[in-house]
Formats: structure tokens, sequence, C-alpha cells
């Protein structure tokens, strides 16, 4: 059993890898041995009841296509149910899933008399957010009234369905000609939460083209200003990836260190350039002791090469000087080649 997804089952060999995806009685087999998946398909079928559906394309209510060009991702089917069970059946449509500068909060309209329905509905959009990242921030937000939905709320509700009722075959395209490069994107709403005052934060990682994974987040202290939410939403990509143990992106790309350098760079680069241009040196000490502690987990079992060595080297002077030191405090391997770099000091 894999330690990233209780049901996802692992097998390796020299000849590849099998990979078994279990809900209750449905099952997805996959991966590279394609004899091992043969003889996997054999065992099973000698002690279950199966049946051999073929190629992927349905599986709990996510539709599969494939093609030369990679593979596609919808509910589109599943979306079309929920419009039917909501009882929208006209052809009204809106092009966004919230109303502009939305903000809703506790005691916004009056109670509804089926809160019942209410959370239903807002339990199969939760569902529907697996292949469309557009909807998450907007289900997140009526998801929090699901103890006591107001009228407001469920208008709320209402037209992020005739939002997606208007974008009903929208997906994930995972590309077969995408690079191997992972990306990842941060911003902040200031003050997005009206009942508490706290920012949002909501980042996506992406490989290559292919979205792979996203978060929208309440962050978990006030922030005065936009500029120090923006601070404290930077790190949030780096902990998602590398600061939880079993992270299932750290185990997809094998051997995460350079990327965790480079980000490591980009994000500090970011903070010396704002705090040029701001006053938060308290900010961004938090910022940075907080990307200290990730970075050096993972970084305390880990021999840096001459690569990442030149790449660090090749900073500006200053963005160098606040790396090394806040990454490698008391390390002395450094020395050598930042004196060499700069030809003595």
């Amino acid at each position: 059993m894999s330690p990233h997804d209780t049901a996802l089952f692992v097998r390796r060999s020299s000849a590849g890898i099998t990979l078994i995806l279990l809900y209750v009685d449905d099952m997805i087999i996959t991966g590279d041995d394609s004899a091992g998946i043969r003889s996997l398909q054999q065992f099973l079928s000698q002690h279950f009841e199966m049946k051999d559906l073929g190629t992927l394309s349905y599986f709990l209510g996510l539709e599969v296509t494939s093609s030369s060009d990679g593979y596609y991702l919808s509910q589109a089917k599943y979306a079309s149910d929920l419009l039917s069970k909501a009882g929208i059946i006209d052809n009204k449509t809106v092009s966004t899933p919230l109303e502009y500068n939305a903000r809703l909060t506790p005691l916004d309209g009056e109670p509804i008399s089926d809160a019942t329905r209410y959370r239903q509905l807002v339990g199969s959009l939760i569902y529907l957010t697996v292949t469309r990242p557009d909807i998450s921030h907007a289900v997140g937000m009526v998801s929090k009234f699901m103890d006591a939905p107001r009228s407001v709320h469920y208008a709320a509700v209402l037209r992020i369905l005739r939002y997606v009722k208007g974008t009903l075959y929208h997906g994930l395209h995972y590309s077969s000609r995408s690079s191997l490069e992972l990306y990842a994107y941060s911003d902040a709403d200031w003050a997005g939460d009206p009942t508490d005052r706290c920012s949002i934060t909501g980042f996506c990682f992406l490989l290559g083209t292919s979205l792979v994974s996203w978060r929208s987040k309440k962050q978990d202290v006030v922030s005065r200003s936009s500029t120090e939410a923006e601070y404290r939403a930077l790190p949030t990509p780096l902990t998602s990836l590398f600061g939880f143990a079993g992270s299932w992106l750290t185990w997809m790309l094998r051997s995460p260190l350079p990327l965790l350098f480079i980000v490591t760079i980009v994000v500090l680069s970011t903070l010396l350039i704002m705090m040029s241009s701001t006053n938060a040196p308290s900010i961004l000490r938090s910022t940075a002791t907080s990307l200290a502690s990730i970075s050096r987990k993972e970084i305390s079992s880990c021999s840096p090469s001459p690569l990442l060595t030149s790449l660090l080297i090749s900073l500006p002077r200053l963005t160098r000087l606040v790396v090394f030191e806040i990454l490698y405090p008391n390390s002395r391997w450094l020395l050598p080649c930042h004196l060499e770099f700069e030809g003595g000091c």
C-alpha cells in the first residue's frame, strides 16, 4: 500500500511497476509492466468474480478520453446529472462561478427551510472539483455554511451550478508532449474572509503544461496589509511540496533537491526585491525562517552537487549571501567556491 494514498497499491519489479487504484469494488490497473499486469489480472480473476472493462474510459464519475495528444479528464455526465438533480433545466448560464468581489458571511439573507438539499448540492460540487479547479474557490466558500445555510448562500450555490452548465465539458488535459518541468504559482486575496479578516492563499503546481495539484486555503493569522498577505502566501507551495512527510508530489518527482534549491532561491529573491520597496523586515524574517526550517529538513541528508553550487553562486551577490546564510549557517563547504568566484575577500 502506498503511504501517499491508502487506495493505491504499488508493486515494483525488474520489469517495471504495476499500480492498482481500488475503491470498494471498482479498480484501475495500470503500469509499464505488461506481463505483470496480465499476471495480476489472472491471479485476481481466480479469487474474485471480475469483469475486465478494457481501456479506462469511466471511473467513479470521471470520464477519461485518450488520444495521441494525451489524456483528457472530465466529469460531464456527473455534472449533467447534478444539474438535473438541482432542477436546473433552462438554458440560463453565467460566466463566473461567483459574483465579482463576492463576500459571504454567516448572517447573509434568511435561513432556508431545506438545509439537507443545500448540503447535498454542495457535497456533490465538492466531488466535481476533482477535475474542475475553476470552481474550487467558490465551492470552498459555500461549503463553510453547511451547518446553517441561508438564502444568499443557496443563491451562490445555484450560480455555481449555472456556471457549470455553461462549462459542462471543461476538465483537465494531460499532454503527452508536455515537459517534465515543475512550475508553482501562488497568490493571496487580502482579507478575503469578511468574518475574521484572514487572507486566502491560492496556489497550483503544473508539470509542464499539465495541472497536477491546486489548493485554496485561508491563512492562519490576520495580515495587516496586502504585502504581508503576499509574504505569507509565498512559502505555502514550498511547504506543500516538501514540508509534509509522504508528499505525493515529492514521490512523483523522485529527486526533488534541485527543484528545492530553485524554488527557495526564487522565493528569497522575490522577498529581497519586495523588502527593498516596503518596510516589512519582521515579516521577511518570519517567512525566511519558515523557508529555512523546511529547506534544512530536506537538505540535511543530501550532499549538494557542484552543479547546484554553481547555480547558487551565479545569483546576485546580495541574494547569494542571504541564501547561503539561511540554508547553511554552519557550513564551510561553500567557502572555497565562494572565494574562487569572488576572487578573494
